[in-house]
């Protein structure tokens, strides 16, 4: 007999970008659901369209080019956000609408300060537009882990005649225990007469570090739609991580007894990616895509694992697209021991975009006696994070001058779009200070710097740096990030890469 399949719905271009600090463009969200696709994602949830217009362009932007997944967009439950979520994905190939509204008392009386009569009224009022758009609605209950029973059932009932055919048990808050999680589940299958009709879904997030736990007992009780985030982004501590309850159910087919149509050798990749792109790193024990999730320390684990690795390994790395690291490649590798090196690591390369990355593999192998597959997705995010923007401002060159005993000192040469070029200097109380002071003295943008991180992306005293940093101008957060084998230098460029993105929205 088949196996049932459990769709995944991936929300990391909406919930995910809710995490503080995150604001992605429109191309970066498209980078992203290419991904997704590949990955094999049943639903991708593109944005929020209501939000503001540069939400409604990138879902409108996604769903014009994304067709195996089904694209939707959430919506209050609130006819203006019905429709503008429906100006979003009306072109997708396979759209979907996604309405939620408030269900617990704690939600009606202090957020929306309604009674629960005109909450359910409104509930099936926007099913009901909604559906009058598309045939694929999905409803969620905000909150519905701490909502009465009966009334939850109730609402769910209502919905699902008004036309909703996904029903979404969000634990907003992350409250829920799994036995309980669980239950919830059986008694709404038990006592929401029409449940026949509608798929169960579960949003989980992770304020008690259960959100995966909730969403795989809901899956055994029967759910058949698990939405989630890659690398767990989200408000707060996150959302329920994808890639964990991907490979839970399919490393633990024994015990689900069900199975995804994500591709697992695709979830590596779509982790860095996305890693790369939102600027949050992945902590090195995070299961299943942390840089320890396949490394064994004790002297026992690494006896167990040279003799069979399936005494410490439950899952073969491969499984999950981490890279063999089987081509040393240095620099006297050529152009096709480099594209075949990156097309194993998930990249599509043409004769054009070779060359230039050709050149700068050179350099690098110029400055490294082994080029590592890190340094190698380094590279290649080095050239997204250029392509994404526009270059108003591009850094030329930069000198420091410090010591424990002098004031920090640099030089900085800046270019701009018109090829005009810029030379000036300024002190700091240290050198990436003095590199920053010199250069707001040429780009003049406001901003404050948030935050500022430095990460090996290699281990060796020839690794790479990447630099991190988040600046906040004109009310809106900006982050950057640079690469190289001198931290000073890295610095700058993810400074200058944090500028032009801050630029290009002013200027809009």
């Amino acid at each position: 007999m088949a196996q049932e399949k459990v769709i995944i719905f991936d929300t990391t271009l909406r919930d995910g970008e809710q995490s503080a600090g995150i604001g992605l463009t429109t191309n970066e969200k498209l980078e992203i659901a290419r991904q997704l696709e590949r990955l094999g994602v049943d639903v991708i949830e593109a944005g929020f369209a209501a939000s503001s217009p540069g939400d409604l362009e990138a879902v409108k932007a996604i769903s014009a080019e994304i067709k195996k997944p089904i694209v939707a967009s959430l919506a209050r439950c609130y006819i203006p956000d019905v429709d503008a979520a429906w100006e979003g994905v009306r072109d997708a190939k396979n759209p979907r609408l996604h309405v939620f509204i408030s269900s617990s008392d704690n939600h009606i009386m202090n957020l929306l300060r309604k009674n629960p009569e005109e909450v359910l009224e409104t509930a099936v009022a926007s099913v009901e537009k909604a559906k009058s758009y598309c045939d694929d609605v999905e409803f969620s209950p905000m909150d519905a882990t701490r909502t009465d029973p009966e009334y939850l059932f109730k609402m769910l009932e209502a919905v699902i005649n008004a036309g909703a055919t996904t029903v979404n048990i969000a634990d907003t808050v992350g409250y829920a225990i799994p036995s309980e999680f669980a239950q919830r589940i059986e008694d709404i299958k038990s006592n929401v007469p029409n449940i026949d009709k509608a798929i169960i879904s579960v949003h989980c997030h992770n304020d008690l570090g259960l959100s995966v736990a909730n969403s795989l007992a809901a899956v055994k009780a029967g759910v058949r739609q698990v939405e989630g985030c890659i690398n767990g982004l989200g408000e707060r501590a996150g959302n329920a991580s994808l890639e964990e309850i991907i490979m839970a159910i399919n490393t633990r087919d024994d015990f689900f007894n069900i199975s995804t149509d994500v591709d697992t050798t695709q979830i590596y990749r779509t982790s860095r990616l996305v890693s790369d792109i939102t600027g949050f790193t992945i902590q090195p024990n995070k299961a299943i895509v942390g840089a320890n999730a396949f490394r064994h320390a004790s002297g026992i684990h690494q006896d167990g694992v040279i003799k069979d690795t399936t005494t410490y390994e439950i899952i073969d790395p491969k499984t999950v697209g981490w890279p063999s690291n089987s081509l040393v490649l240095g620099k006297l590798s050529g152009r096709a021991g480099l594209k075949s090196r990156l097309s194993e690591l998930g990249y599509s390369i043409d004769k054009d975009d070779l060359n230039e990355i050709f050149e700068s593999f050179k350099e690098l192998a110029d400055r490294k006696r082994e080029v590592t597959d890190q340094d190698l997705e380094s590279l290649m995010s080095s050239r997204r994070r250029i392509a994404d923007i526009p270059v108003i401002y591009k850094l030329e060159h930069v000198q420091v001058s410090t010591g424990d005993h002098e004031v920090p000192t640099a030089t900085v040469k800046v270019s701009n779009s018109q090829d005009e070029v810029f030379t000036d200097a300024a002190t700091g109380t240290g050198p990436v200070d003095a590199v920053y002071q010199a250069i707001n003295r040429v780009v003049r943008v406001d901003n404050t710097l948030t935050e500022y991180r430095v990460d090996a992306v290699t281990e060796g005293i020839d690794s790479l740096g990447d630099v991190t940093i988040r600046i906040e101008s004109h009310g809106d957060t900006f982050v950057g990030r640079g690469s190289d084998t001198d931290i000073i230098v890295a610095s700058a460029k993810a400074y200058m890469n944090a500028l032009n993105r801050a630029m290009a929205v002013i200027e809009n």
